[in-house]
This record gives structure tokens, sequence and C-alpha cells, in this order.
């Protein structure tokens, strides 16, 4: 059924849960992973004599390089339970566009993805990469949330 599976992973406690659910997933389908993490920069606003500058250049490497340490894990846990799996990382502002682009360009019939469970401001303030994943993707997505004791 499904052949190849997107794990993205943000390398929280969260996301890693669901890499080992979508290794496992993998493993009984006989299926491959893409692993993908997106480095997403953080505009920094330095004020410059009373005026606002947006600055999208704060260390794209380091966060590329950490990006990168997130993968290497996934395809060693892939590796260690005999799943194929490959690795992708990007720069991005807007993670759940390159989410999308990289489920096309691997032709990846599912998303594997962790959702937060933001609620309430929260939600609001860092919006939710998964929910716009689930809107836009032309694939199906599936949806790892934790217990609700590890959500609260």
């Amino acid at each position: 059924m499904f052949k190849t599976l997107l794990v993205p992973t943000d390398g929280s406690e969260i996301s890693q849960m669901a890499v080992e659910a979508a290794i496992g997933f993998a493993r009984c389908c006989g299926a491959r992973i893409v692993a993908l993490s997106v480095a997403e920069p953080y505009p920094v606003v330095p004020v410059v004599d009373g005026a606002l500058v947006l600055d999208g250049g704060l260390d794209s490497r380091e966060l590329q390089e950490l990006a990168r340490q997130r993968v290497a894990r996934v395809a060693d846990a892939a590796s260690q339970a005999g799943v194929p799996c490959t690795t992708e990382v990007a720069l991005s502002f807007h993670p759940h566009e390159e989410i999308i682009a990289a489920a096309a360009r691997h032709h990846c019939d599912v998303i594997f993805m962790a959702s937060h469970g933001r609620r309430g401001i929260g939600r609001l303030l860092a919006g939710s990469e998964t929910q716009k994943v689930l809107a836009y993707a032309p694939v199906p997505v599936m949806v790892f949330r934790p217990p609700l004791a590890e959500r609260i």
C-alpha cells in the first residue's frame, strides 16, 4: 500500500516518537523512508537608529547542521531496523511548503509526521505546520499525537 514515507523531524521528543512509529510502520509495510528536517531561520529584529530591520540570516549554517544531525539520527535508527532511508535538509521560513515539495520530489505516497498538539494561544503564536500540511498535501498524512498525559 505505502511504499515511500516522508518523515519530517524537528528534533523534538514528540517528533522522535513519530520517527520510531514511522520506522515500525515502514518495516511492517516493506516501505522506505525519506527523512526530512527543515531548518527554519529565526528572524532577528535589531533596532537601528529607531528603525526595525529584519535579518533572516541568523546562523543558517548552524541551523542546517542541526537539521543534518536530525536526519542522520533517523537514518541510523532506520538502518538498525533494516528500513531503507534517504535524507534531505532544507532551509525555509515555511516548513510546510518544504514538506509538501519533498513529498512530491521523492514520490512519497504518505507523509508521517508528529503534531505537538498545541492549543489556544500557543497554537496562535506558533502556528501548526502539521495543520498546514494536512490542508495542502496531495497525499495522505498520518499524524502521530502523543498521549494526552504527555501533552500537558
